[in-house]
């Protein structure tokens, strides 16, 4: 069993950045891969990033390649997500998730992921 907590999140300006932490518990923090979802209002959930197990590759959606960077520190079970360049289309609540990398290689739906964080708004004003 995995819990996942983010902080980090809150309002800025478009252009501006914030960076979200996600910790979780379990002592085998670097057998999950761990990722980072959104969802606006009204919107589906949608995959953001994520970063595979101890190997630790990145896979980003589109839409915020080369804005966001995730990254993870397996001796303190934290992941991060690094937002810069924010838009008020990144406005959303952002999930942690995290998966074993046993059961998938490289997840990137949400229906992939075992556990998630209770979300942390970000919102980007014009």
């Amino acid at each position: 069993q995995v819990q996942l907590v983010e902080s980090g999140g809150g309002l800025v300006q478009a252009g501006g950045s914030l960076r979200l932490s996600c910790a979780a518990s379990g002592r085998t923090f670097s057998s999950y891969h761990m990722g980072w979802f959104r969802q606006a209002p009204g919107k589906e959930r949608e995959f953001v990033a994520v970063i595979r197990g101890s190997a630790g590759t990145t896979y980003y959606a589109d839409s915020v390649k080369d804005r966001f960077t995730i990254s993870r520190d397996n001796a303190k079970n934290m992941v991060y997500l690094q937002m810069n360049s924010l838009k008020p289309e990144d406005t959303a609540v952002y999930y942690c998730a995290a998966v074993r990398t046993v059961s998938v290689f490289s997840p990137r739906r949400d229906n992939e992921y075992d556990y998630w964080g209770q979300g942390t708004q970000v919102t980007v004003s014009s």
